[in-house]
């Protein structure tokens, strides 16, 4: 009754053009990790200022399709479009991300692959530690999976992009690799998908930093 009521909400909660989507199967795609998921491309910072503004281009690749939908900051589905973490990575100017791409690439591989869900969870600037279970970027994405679940979706990957913040200090390198493990065996086991596909692009290098 519980789970009825729910989809019941957020289908009310849904804007026109995304009215009948509950009456596919969402191909449920994950982003998450720090600011290059969450989109710095096209982004510059004022030097005087040192406030970044977007420049506003949207790659051919990056372009709207009226099936990939994205999860906002208020878990409702709308259309997605650049900036995917507009309203997740809601203190940082974000810009263009590899959300939108991977998701058209999938469409153009397999045209029959069906509606995807991007569920936006990237924040920019964090560390691994900060994704650890019981931490809130950890909760708030395993609620946010579930609630894509809810409404009819299928886990089908994560993208992770992360690592930057880990570079400062040698603790926090040599600890990176069993971090990054913990996190992820805990995240498929909160979310009942031990098969989960995880495709993991590790900022440039994870080196001490002098």
């Amino acid at each position: 009754m519980l789970s009825f009521i729910a989809l019941a909400l957020l289908a009310h909660a849904l804007p026109i053009e995304c009215e009948n989507l509950l009456k596919h199967k969402l191909n449920i795609i994950i982003l998450a990790g720090q600011s290059n998921m969450a989109g710095r491309g096209g982004v510059a910072n004022e030097t005087s200022t040192g406030i970044g503004t977007w420049d506003g281009v949207v790659p051919p690749q990056c372009q709207p399709n009226p099936s990939i939908f994205r999860l906002s900051a208020d878990l409702a589905w709308v259309k997605a479009r650049e900036p995917i973490h507009s309203d997740i990575d809601a203190r940082k100017t974000d810009g263009v991300g590899p959300g939108m791409s991977f998701a058209n690439a999938v469409l153009t591989k397999d045209p029959n692959f069906g509606v995807v869900g991007l569920v936006p969870c990237a924040v920019g600037g964090t560390t691994i530690s900060q994704w650890q279970k019981g931490e809130f970027l950890y909760e708030q994405l395993v609620k946010r999976a579930e609630m894509a679940q809810q409404s009819g979706g299928v886990y089908r990957a994560m993208l992770w992009y992360q690592g930057e913040a880990d570079t400062v200090n040698e603790e926090d390198v040599e600890l990176y690799k069993g971090r990054l493990k913990t996190f992820f065996d805990d995240l498929r086991s909160d979310l009942h998908a031990p098969l989960l596909p995880i495709f993991q692009h590790q900022e440039r290098d994870l080196i001490l930093r002098k």
